[in-house]
């Protein structure tokens, strides 16, 4: 079955894959974490909501840095399981496509906004199938960072469930969220990677990055 999965993959176009990634690029997905904020900031009603996000989608960026930056700088990962740390692109994806379809169908009924964050959610395991089929992670990291994802933006909109909605109209919701990609190129990841592997090296004090090969020889 497995193989049959990587076999429909590896029929799809390597370029699709390449934009469809970026879709979980924290180049896109930070500034549209901030706009989320933006929006549950402006009204005074939702403001106290503006702090749930900040809490948990804070905790759950901390986690996924923090995975990243033990493996490579001291190599704490799993060769049995093929994990060195949580898929960034997944995780974030599934931490904000959810809330930001969420905020867009505030105004709609209950349902619909139902099918929105399932929707999000969506996405982003789609998003961890584009980091599998360009060789970026291993289904391990995939699901982890997906589950991760989910917990942060379903305990986000449990919190939020309790509170007062927010009311922005939604046509200028959904053009906010435009604005990151008219300042980037869609295609060209963020050099979050880079930034985490000199965080690493420095803490760790050796001279480079621990590698997924070096994982794999060590287990």
């Amino acid at each position: 079955m497995s193989g049959v999965c990587w076999d429909a993959l590896a029929e799809v176009p390597c370029g699709f894959w390449d934009g469809f990634t970026w879709l979980g690029d924290s180049a896109l997905m930070l500034p549209s974490s901030l706009l989320i904020l933006m929006w549950l900031v402006l009204a005074r009603r939702t403001r106290p909501t503006a702090g749930v996000w900040v809490l948990t989608f804070g905790v759950g960026s901390t986690v996924i840095a923090a995975s990243k930056i033990a493996f490579l700088g001291w190599c704490i990962g799993s060769a049995r399981f093929n994990f060195t740390g949580f898929s960034g692109h997944t995780a974030i994806a599934a931490s904000v496509w959810p809330v930001a379809l969420w905020l867009v169908t505030s105004h709609a009924a209950p349902r619909v906004r139902q099918a929105a964050v399932a929707t999000g959610w969506l996405l982003a395991a789609a998003i961890g199938v584009s980091r599998l089929a360009i060789l970026a992670h291993s289904p391990s990291e995939v699901a982890s960072g997906w589950l991760l994802g989910v917990t942060v933006s379903a305990c986000f909109l449990w919190a939020a469930g309790r509170r007062l909605l927010p009311r922005p109209w939604w046509p200028v919701v959904v053009l906010s969220f435009m604005v990151p990609m008219l300042f980037q190129e869609p295609g060209k990841p963020a050099q979050t990677q880079g930034l985490l592997e000199r965080i690493a090296v420095t803490l760790a004090g050796i001279e480079r990055p621990y590698t997924r090969e070096d994982l794999l020889r060590r287990g």
